[in-house]
């Protein structure tokens, strides 16, 4: 029986990728930062819930240790912890600035080099690392959270190469805009402390969120992905997520030049359709 480890499952996208494994006969690891978080669909005898801050050294070797004590292997890692940060880089101060990419990068780093030398040992294993359109397409006020997702990007197609002959995959998951708590426990916004020059590019950004965001992913649907995109055999490197505006731009960012794309994210800012 196979086994996934899943970080951040708590809610969203975490708890509903580990809901599907679960439902599919795997066994299921779920970690998040408080366990009494825990959904009652992990009361089963073939889910651990692990106590895990990715940002936390000693807990990423506990929670490895657990999961493999009870169940011998990790067949796949789901790195799914992370949480947004919007606001002009002005308004964040350094200690922020470093939590997010303690969270979504180092944190992501720290769990694969956890795992990986049980996947290597057995030459066998999936990674799949859940980024975001923004891994790809930058919005204004978003420098911190943009600048983690396009890290992980360019890390997860580094490490393509690097395990690939280990008989490890790894895969990127790019979600576009999904119904879960992101803008909540999971966001860290400072527009409100940002200086008041800085108030139009907010509101255009506000403006453009919502112009995009009207068909919103249930988390299901993202991990419905996460599922294919951990037992699929081929190379393939990145599975997009959704069908939401913010999706489109993906087709756009890869078809245009810098100019114009960034023409048509200031019409969208000021809420016009891109010419």
């Amino acid at each position: 029986m196979k086994t996934v480890f899943v970080t951040g499952a708590s809610s969203g996208i975490g708890r509903a990728t580990a809901a599907h494994f679960l439902s599919q006969g795997w066994n299921v690891v779920a970690t998040m930062r408080r366990p009494d978080d825990a959904s009652d669909i992990f009361d089963h005898e073939r889910a651990l819930v692990v106590a895990l801050d990715v940002t936390d050294d000693a807990l990423i070797t506990d929670a490895v240790a657990a999961a493999l004590d009870q169940f011998g292997q990790i067949d796949v890692l789901v790195n799914n912890a992370g949480y947004g940060a919007y606001g002009p880089l002005e308004a964040f101060t350094m200690d922020r600035v470093q939590r997010v990419f303690d969270t979504n990068v180092i944190g992501l780093l720290a769990v694969m080099k956890a795992v990986i030398p049980n996947m290597r040992e057995r030459r066998s294993g999936t990674i799949v690392n859940v980024s975001s359109v923004g891994g790809q397409v930058a919005f204004p006020t978003g420098t911190l959270y943009h600048g983690t997702k396009f890290a992980v990007e360019g890390l997860s197609e580094a490490l393509h190469y690097e395990l690939e002959p280990l008989g490890i995959r790894v895969r990127i998951v790019e979600p576009g805009m999904v119904k879960t708590d992101f803008g909540g426990r999971s966001f860290d916004g400072s527009s409100g402390e940002a200086p008041a020059e800085y108030e139009p590019i907010i509101a255009g950004t506000a403006r453009m969120f919502g112009s995009l965001g009207g068909n919103a992913a249930e988390p299901e649907t993202v991990a419905g992905v996460i599922w294919d995109a951990a037992n699929d055999s081929t190379d393939q490197l990145r599975y997009r997520a959704g069908n939401d505006g913010a999706l489109a731009l993906l087709d756009d960012r890869k078809t245009q030049d810098d100019a114009t794309f960034m023409k048509g994210m200031k019409e969208r800012m000021a809420g016009r359709a891109p010419q």
